[in-house]
């Protein structure tokens, strides 16, 4: 979601926190990804997912585990520094509390090499609108 993500770049968001999915195949790009591009801290919050952890009376529940492993979703909960590199590298397989020192100053100091919504976004050929209008299913 490019346009997405740019439009939070461009209202200063220094910290993203995503949760996703739990699986390590996709926190592990596309947090560190996220968290370079927009030059930000990016957190990834994601659970595990067990065959036990299916109520016995879903429908067709058989046929919907029998080709996977008793570990269905791993977790991958992660944090990514305004650099692309790891702060907590995705954490799989296991239940847990982490916790992490974030250091704002590390996000200026990234936008001084790179701003996604700065000058380098090319206002002058590039615009953006976004409806910030709160929207209903009527």
């Amino acid at each position: 979601m490019p346009l997405a993500r740019t439009a939070l770049y461009a209202q200063g968001e220094n910290l993203h926190v995503a949760v996703w999915p739990g699986a390590k195949r996709i926190t592990e790009d596309i947090t560190r990804f996220a968290a370079k591009e927009g030059r930000s801290f990016f957190v990834s919050v994601s659970g595990l997912m067990r065959k036990s952890d299916y109520p016995e009376n879903t429908p067709h529940l058989n046929v919907l585990l029998e080709n996977n492993d008793e570990l269905i979703a791993d977790g991958g909960s992660c944090v990514a520094h305004p650099d692309g590199s790891w702060v907590l590298e995705p954490q799989c397989g296991e239940e847990g509390l982490y916790e992490v020192d974030l250091n704002i100053n590390d996000v200026f100091a990234e936008r001084q090499n790179f701003d996604p919504t700065g000058h380098y976004s090319r206002p002058d050929v590039l615009k953006m609108t976004i409806n910030k209008d709160r929207q209903h299913t009527l």
